[in-house]
C-alpha cells in the first residue's frame, strides 16, 4: 500500500467514524449541532463532584403533572430512570459513590456543540424580592396579573392557521384564535375590568425584573411574604432590553449587567416605560403561599429549584428532568471567578433560552444572588446525560 493511499484510507476511516458517532446520538439535534459520546472518565471533574446532591434532586421526579410550562415529552427511558431513582432513595440515604454509580449505569454521556461553536452559552437567573401590596395605592400603583381565562398556550406541534408562527400563545374568541394584546396594550388598559390584578408593586421596573426572572417574593406592608410563580405569557416574542440598550448607547455587551440595566431604568421613569415596551412579551403570575420560606421557586417542570443545581433549558430541545454536566468559569459575585463543574438537573425553561447548548443557571434568591446572576454571560461545556 502506498503512503498516499494509506493516508486516504485513514482519512476515510476517520470521517466514517465521526459520521457514525454523530448518527449514534439517540436524540434529534438541529442542523449544524453536534453530539460526541464520552465516557465518564473523559469528563474533567466528574469524579470530584458530589453526585448525591444531584441525585437527591433527580429522585424527586422528572416533572410535576402537569408542569407549569410544557416541554418536549419525557422519553420512556427517562421516566424509568426517575422511577428507579425514587425507589433507590426510598431504601435509605444515597451517598456520593452510589449516586455516581447510578448515573454512570443508567445514562450515556453526550457533549453537545451548537452550530459553528465549540461551547454552549449560559446566563444566570434568580428569585427577586420586592415590596408590594394586595391593594392599589399611590405607593404601589403597578399591577401584576393572574393568567387570563382566554389565554391559550401553544404547544410545539400546534398548527394555528392565520397566526404568526412566532406567537407562543393567543386569545380565544368566539371567532377563533387571535393575537393576545402585547405589553403596550396591556399597560394601557387592555386587561382592565377583568379582576386579574393579584397585587401591586412600586413601579414598572420591579415588574419587569419579576417577569424576566419568572418568579419572585413580594414583601407585604404587614411584613408577610407571598410567593409568585409563572402562570403564562401573552405569546409575543421576547426582546432582550439589555441587548437593545447596549446597541442604543454603545455599551459593550459584556458590560451590560442586570444591575446596570435596572439602575438606568430606575433613574428615568419615562425612559424606562418606553424601553420596557420594546419587549412585547408580558408574563402572568400566580400566588403560591403554600411554599415554605426555605424552598426555591417553582420552575417550569413544576418542581422547586435548587441554587446552582437547577438549570433552565430550551424546552423545544430537551425534556425536563434531564441530568446535564456543565463546566464553566463564572463570576463568583464578589469580584472573582469560580469554576462550576458539576451535575445539574434541567427543571426550568425561559423565553430567551433557545438552542441545544443554551442554558440558564438558577443562582438563588435575594439581592446577592441577583447581583451574581446578572454577571453571568459565559461559555459552557454542555454534556447531556441521556437515559439508556
Amino acid at each position: 500500500m502506498t503512503r498516499a493511499k494509506g493516508i486516504a484510507l485513514s482519512l476515510s476511516a476517520a470521517i466514517l467514524l465521526a459520521s457514525m458517532t454523530a448518527m449514534a446520538a439517540p436524540f434529534p439535534l438541529p442542523d449544524g449541532a453536534r453530539a460526541e459520546q464520552l465516557s465518564p472518565g473523559e469528563i474533567d471533574g466528574w469524579a470530584r463532584d458530589d453526585h448525591a446532591r444531584a441525585f437527591t434532586i433527580f429522585a424527586r421526579g422528572c416533572m410535576a403533572d402537569p408542569p407549569l410550562r410544557q416541554a418536549v415529552p419525557l422519553p420512556d427511558a427517562l421516566t424509568a430512570a426517575c422511577d428507579k431513582a425514587r425507589a433507590l432513595a426510598a431504601k435509605g440515604q444515597v451517598g456520593r459513590n452510589l449516586a455516581r454509580d447510578f448515573f454512570e449505569r443508567h445514562f450515556s454521556f453526550w457533549r453537545i456543540r451548537p452550530s459553528g461553536a465549540e461551547n454552549g452559552f449560559t446566563t444566570g437567573y434568580f428569585e427577586p424580592e420586592f415590596e408590594g401590596s394586595l391593594t392599589r395605592s399611590d405607593a404601589f400603583p403597578t399591577p401584576l396579573y393572574d393568567r387570563p381565562k382566554d389565554l391559550v398556550t401553544r404547544f410545539p406541534d400546534d398548527d394555528w392557521p392565520g397566526l404568526d408562527k412566532t406567537l407562543s400563545a393567543a386569545r380565544r374568541t368566539d371567532k377563533g384564535l387571535e393575537p393576545f394584546p402585547d405589553r403596550t396594550a396591556i399597560e394601557t388598559g387592555a386587561l382592565d375590568g377583568q379582576g386579574l390584578e393579584i397585587l401591586w408593586l412600586r413601579d414598572p421596573v420591579d415588574r419587569f425584573v419579576l417577569q424576566v426572572q419568572g418568579s419572585g417574593r413580594v414583601r407585604l406592608p404587614d411584613g408577610s411574604v407571598t410567593r409568585l410563580t409563572y402562570s403564562g405569557r401573552n405569546g409575543h416574542p421576547y426582546t432582550s432590553l439589555g441587548r437593545v440598550l447596549s446597541q442604543r448607547e454603545g455599551i459593550p455587551p459584556e458590560q451590560m449587567t442586570m444591575d446596570r440595566l435596572v439602575a438606568r431604568l430606575k433613574a428615568d421613569p419615562a425612559f424606562a416605560r418606553d424601553l420596557i415596551r420594546v419587549n412585547r412579551s408580558f408574563v402572568f403570575f400566580a400566588r403560591r403561599d403554600d411554599l415554605p420560606p426555605e424552598s426555591g421557586p417553582i420552575g417550569g417542570a413544576g418542581l422547586p429549584l435548587t441554587p446552582l443545581r437547577s438549570i433552565a433549558i430550551d424546552r423545544t430541545a430537551w425534556p425536563y428532568g434531564l441530568p446535564v454536566w456543565i463546566d464553566a468559569t463564572i463570576p463568583d459575585g464578589s469580584g472573582g471567578d469560580e469554576r462550576l463543574a458539576r451535575l445539574m438537573i434541567a427543571q426550568d425553561t425561559g423565553s430567551a433560552i433557545l438552542g441545544p447548548a443554551r442554558m440558564d443557571i438558577f443562582v438563588g434568591s435575594g439581592p446577592a444572588a441577583g447581583h451574581r446572576a446578572g454577571l453571568i454571560r459565559h461559555p459552557v461545556a454542555f454534556t447531556v446525560l441521556w437515559p439508556r
